[in-house]
């Protein structure tokens, strides 16, 4: 029977972790078992932390429409109130978007929706 070697497998295998904890430093870089440990760690971070992005970004949000609302003269859960009443599916992205970069827009809007509500 022929003699079975896992080298070049081995050898991949460990390539490949190695690539993945590029620019870490000192032994995290250089040696199997703790670049492993390494790699695996911020693999689990990234995966968390992907959840924590939109997380933050939805607050994001939340807040500049907030502030633009409270200059307006209208808080923020009766300006979403109104407009889900009066059938308007902007998203918090978007409204947050108009209310920074084009404040005349997100003022009729807010007109718009006070005024169908009353």
């Amino acid at each position: 029977m022929t003699r079975v070697k896992y080298g070049p497998a081995s050898r991949a295998r460990r390539k490949k972790v190695s690539k993945m904890a590029k620019g870490q430093r000192a032994g995290r870089s250089k040696w199997h078992r703790i670049t492993m440990e390494s790699v695996n760690k911020a693999m689990a971070y990234s995966t968390r932390d992907r959840r924590v992005k939109k997380r933050d970004f939805r607050q994001l949000w939340i807040l500049r429409i907030s502030n633009a609302c409270k200059e307006l003269g209208i808080s923020y859960s009766k300006f979403m109130k109104a407009l889900r009443d009066s059938k308007i599916t902007l998203n918090r992205k978007i409204l947050a978007d108009i209310a920074v970069n084009d404040r005349p827009a997100f003022k009729k809007l807010v007109e718009d929706v006070s005024s169908k509500k009353k």
